[in-house]
């Protein structure tokens, strides 16, 4: 059921501005003005995120440098003087949620950063509703927008690939303007003129460059979009090319799955749902480009007709796996955001691949009108279960946080083996929360682990600890694998620390060779020597970043190497030119 279109058609439109729909009138100051919305957006977003390296970005400024984002991408492509108000509207909208989404996600752990699954799964969100809202701007009579599944779906599925096709030529075209800009200024930098060549080492310049050139490139090709539906149907057919081959080597593939059986997945090494998911949305893509927009769309070939449907089946085996290989991981090793996201991911590669199933047997052949409605409805399903995970209704952290905590209290996984840091910097404040309830065990060793945790301010703190549980659990100490020189030297309790917080010798013994009372130099077969020092007043000794040049390999084989090899220290004389003062250029004898 197709609704009429929404405005009569402009006078002359198509003969000014060249445009695929004949309703939109002809805006030639379009690219001028979307260039300085972009441009004035451009540096709205610089402003917000400019801040110290030290500090954190506070999360209100990561949320209105979002919302400003959002908001003015959203606009840009979608926005045509027809209801020209709904755009703005529907831009705003989004970019108050994809705003609040940041700010939620900022504050949610403890690094503070914004772009996490959820501010993803809303830039899913936004992506999938944007050519649904173009679509029900062209033909709607009013503001009904609850009768989405009305919609026609040559001209949605026409909206999406024109977004994604602007979209990426208008980021191509912000890489050639800074490209020739970079030029620009070198020419006349050449000639004593920096003023340009300055410019761009300004982020402010930068961010409204790009965003002036984005909004022209996008402005200009919505004023010819004859041309970029062209350039669709040009990048269908390439596309659909490739159909083939993906369906040929998926029965393969499944065929020998069928034989060697799926332990083969399990021992590869590589993550197998992340692969059969990837490989489940190629196939859904190209299946895409071989029907085109409707029946008087899709390709003509025999080969390309026969690859879409193979594709549109393979799907769900495709999905299948990686379900199962999710649903694996989480029985071997419990639930984690990122594994609840995968199945989830997974949940929907499985109803793309039903869909299209269930279209190959009642349309055989012509399969694609039955799955054209079907994708509609999943297209806008996606749309909203993808704003629902975005928003703070679900925690993933604190179900993640009940079944990891379960786990280790029941001793399914060990203390040394939990996964302490995730818990304190990936599963939000109901993580911390237990984290402070495990502190206070009994047990001195997951109250250790809890503690240190919850003071680290860094992953690598917590994750270096476990590293020296696994030498403590291995009933090894850390003096046991130091041969420490000159012989007769001794090293106090800080420095084994030091040497136990370097990681250095935890896997195989080392040499501790004393230069001086505050540099002990460690040397470890295979590696580079490494210098610990004293950090000011703190007593705690670290890393010491002031190397000497040249520091090249130690030539030690085993671990009794160490124990026969003849260390020392020798003072070198070196010749280098210096100018000023200063060395120049390596050593010359």
């Amino acid at each position: 059921m197709t609704e009429a279109a929404a405005t009569g058609p402009a006078a002359d439109s198509s003969r000014l501005s060249a445009r695929l729909d004949d309703n939109d009138p002809p805006w030639p100051l379009r690219p001028w003005i979307m260039a300085a919305i972009c441009a004035v957006a451009g540096l709205a977003f610089h402003l917000l995120i400019a801040h110290p390296y030290d500090d954190a970005l506070s999360d209100g400024r990561s949320a209105l440098a979002t919302g400003v984002a959002a908001a003015t991408v959203v606009f840009v492509l979608g926005v045509e003087l027809r209801r020209w108000h709904w755009a703005l509207g529907f831009a705003l909208g989004w970019g108050v949620i994809l705003g609040l989404i940041a700010w939620q996600t900022a504050a949610y752990n403890i690094q503070g950063n914004p772009v996490e699954w959820p501010f993803w799964s809303g830039i899913l969100a936004v992506l999938v509703a944007t050519p649904l809202f173009q679509t029900r701007r062209d033909v709607a009579p009013d503001g009904r927008f609850w009768k989405l599944w009305q919609m026609p779906y040559e001209r949605l599925h026409s909206h999406a690939w024109t977004d994604a096709v602007i979209g990426a030529a208008s980021l191509a075209f912000v890489g050639i303007t800074f490209l020739l800009v970079v030029l620009i200024g070198q020419m006349f930098k050449l000639i004593g003129i920096n003023l340009i060549f300055d410019l761009l080492n300004d982020e402010w310049f930068g961010w409204m460059l790009a965003g002036a050139a984005f909004g022209g490139a996008v402005g200009l090709l919505r004023e010819r979009d004859k041309l970029v539906a062209t350039l669709q149907r040009l990048v269908m057919m390439v596309l659909a090319v490739l159909a083939p081959v993906l369906a040929v080597a998926l029965v393969l593939f499944l065929l020998a799955l069928a034989g060697t059986g799926l332990q083969k997945l399990w021992d590869s090494g590589f993550s197998t749902a992340a692969v059969m998911m990837a490989a489940a949305a190629f196939a859904v893509l190209l299946a895409n480009a071989v029907i085109g927009n409707g029946s008087d769309d899709r390709a003509t070939s025999p080969m390309l007709r026969w690859a879409a449907p193979v594709l549109a089946v393979a799907v769900l085996p495709l999905a299948g796996i990686a379900f199962y290989s999710m649903h694996l991981r989480v029985l071997q090793y419990g639930w984690t955001p990122e594994r609840i996201w995968g199945v989830i991911a997974a949940m929907i590669a499985l109803a793309y691949g039903i869909a299209g199933v269930w279209a190959v047997v009642k349309g055989r052949r012509d399969f694609d009108d039955w799955l054209r409605p079907l994708q509609q409805k999943l297209a806008i399903g996606l749309a909203l279960l993808a704003l629902l995970l975005a928003l703070p209704i679900l925690d993933f952290g604190a179900i993640s946080t009940r079944d990891q905590v379960a786990r280790l209290k029941s001793g399914a996984t060990p203390a040394w083996k939990f996964d302490w840091a995730a818990m304190a910097f990936d599963f939000g404040p109901s993580g911390r929360a237990a984290l402070g309830e495990l502190a206070k065990s009994t047990q001195k060793e997951r109250a250790g682990f809890a503690k240190l945790a919850l003071a680290a301010k860094y992953r690598g703190d917590v994750q270096q600890y476990r590293r020296l549980r696994d030498v403590a659990v291995a009933g090894t100490r850390i003096e046991d694998k130091v041969r420490v020189l000159p012989a007769g030297r001794a090293l106090t309790a800080e420095i084994y620390a030091g040497i136990e917080r370097s990681g250095h010798c935890l896997s195989q013994r080392c040499i501790a060779y004393v230069v001086a009372d505050d540099r002990i130099a460690l040397i470890r077969p295979g590696d580079n020597v490494l210098l610990l020092a004293p950090a000011g007043s703190t007593g705690k000794w670290y890393e010491y970043n002031e190397h000497p040049p040249s520091m090249a390999p130690a030539t030690l084989g085993t671990a009794d190497d160490l124990e026969k090899a003849t260390v020392e220290v020798r003072q070198i004389t070196r010749r280098q030119v210096f100018v000023n003062g200063e060395a120049m250029g390596d050593n010359f004898e």
